[in-house]
């Protein structure tokens, strides 16, 4: 396992008019506190025909109750925010490090800042490469892993105080479309270490016939691995499906497998709009249950870490007719 150096800003807006084209921006949280995950979703959308916009959703998910799911938008947009970190503006507003947005059932105030404990830097689940050049139909990376949150959500007319150890990620996603069907997970494993799959099936002629393909990037004490995601990918075997999905490979003497379980009642569905007109259905849960096992091959297989989450998994399925 190694670190790397990070590149160009990764949050910055990189749509500069090209159709068509998906821009999106995501924020995940887990409140320790009131064990409540939160999901805020952030789209441009430049489409085959017509003109582009902004729009979104968010959902919250509080055990015990009912998931909480508003969108937001559309609002017009143009090329001239290339390169800058980006206010959308709107109904909701994502001005890093602050978003802030009111909808009828659920507002939010909320700001990520710096750990000085464990500084944050970006986690890239394609290569840099990849994201940098545009050489994929689509990439994304986690510009902020994991990092504190403060501030306030509103879930109806409760209005909830985010706790110190509150947590979570901030994502990119740029390119020609959602997949044909794919599977996601972002876990927090504690003391800044993360674990982020994005594990796909391409929509392109072709290769929409094909196994998922799993990008994995795992974070331990400031190192990742796999060094190489997608020299990695085709060692990775994923079976996708509701309530329960897998991924596990081996690369080199390492051995991962991950069990994520979305219980219907913790879920939201949302309709997703590709630029061509056409969408997948999203399957989403912010306290998600997963089983992670990290091993070791010295003279046998050894477990070298167990993590069980317990509803505060980030997880999600996509898929399509």
């Amino acid at each position: 396992m190694r670190g790397r150096l990070p590149g160009p800003d990764p949050l910055a807006q990189r749509w500069r008019g090209q159709r068509p084209r998906l821009e999106v921006w995501y924020v995940t949280l887990t409140d320790p506190r009131t064990e409540m995950g939160c999901w805020i979703h952030h789209e441009l959308v430049s489409p085959v025909s017509g003109d582009p916009y902004a729009h979104g959703w968010a959902a919250a998910f509080r055990p015990g109750t009912s998931p909480v799911l508003e969108r937001f938008g559309p609002s017009l947009v143009s090329a001239g925010g290339a390169g800058k970190a980006p206010l959308l503006g709107g109904d909701a507003v994502l001005d890093p490090p602050h978003l802030r947005a009111e909808t009828s059932e659920l507002a939010w105030d909320l700001r990520w800042r710096d750990d000085a404990e464990h500084p944050s830097r970006p986690l890239y689940t394609f290569p840099a490469w990849a994201w940098e050049r545009e050489t994929l139909p689509a990439a994304q990376v986690v510009v902020v892993p994991s990092a504190p949150f403060e501030g306030t959500i509103r879930v109806g007319r409760d209005v909830l105080t985010l706790s110190p150890q509150t947590r979570g990620g901030v994502s990119h996603i740029f390119g020609h479309g959602n997949a044909e069907r794919w599977g996601w997970l972002h876990a927090e494993l504690g003391d800044g270490d993360v674990l982020e799959i994005v594990s796909a099936v391409s929509r392109r002629p072709g290769l929409n016939h094909l196994p998922p393909l799993a990008f994995v990037q795992l974070r331990l004490g400031g190192r990742d691995w796999p060094r190489d995601p997608l020299a990695a990918a085709p060692l990775f075997r994923t079976r996708l499906g509701l309530p329960t999905w897998q991924v596990r490979g081996t690369v080199g003497r390492w051995r991962l497998r991950a069990e994520i379980e979305m219980p219907d009642d913790r879920c939201v569905s949302v309709g997703y709009v590709d630029p061509d007109g056409a969408g997948p259905t999203c399957v989403n849960s912010e306290i998600a249950d997963a089983e992670i096992v990290l091993e070791h091959r010295r003279a046998v297989w050894e477990v070298e870490q167990r993590w069980n989450l317990r509803a505060s998994a980030h997880a999600e399925i996509g898929s399509r007719p």
